[in-house]
């Protein structure tokens, strides 16, 4: 099994805030655009379209800010580093995350 860069090492869903626009692309509602899927910003919450979307805005959200870390939304068991480019498994909150 490949080895986890710093970024995605024990990362869990208790890892990331509370969604900003939980069940839409921020962006391409703005635009009113359409995505395929979500993705979610573990340093703001940002939830932007994914990769196979037009707008990309999940990809564009990292060039802006620089946040490296993003996950499926909904929730799904995986998530993405995009400085390093390697996918990650989701692990459950500890009890002092939750």
């Amino acid at each position: 099994m490949a080895k986890l860069c710093e970024h995605l090492e024990g990362v869990t869903s208790g890892d990331f805030p509370l969604q900003r626009t939980p069940n839409a692309c921020e962006e391409c509602l703005v635009e009113g655009t359409f995505w395929v899927a979500l993705r979610e910003c573990q340093a703001c919450g940002h939830v932007g379209c994914c990769d196979s979307s037009t707008g990309k805005h999940a990809t564009k959200h990292f060039h802006d800010t620089h946040h490296p870390v993003m996950r499926a939304l909904p929730p799904a068991n995986w998530t993405w580093c995009y400085l390093h480019e390697i996918t990650g498994s989701l692990g459950q909150p500890t009890a002092a995350q939750k």
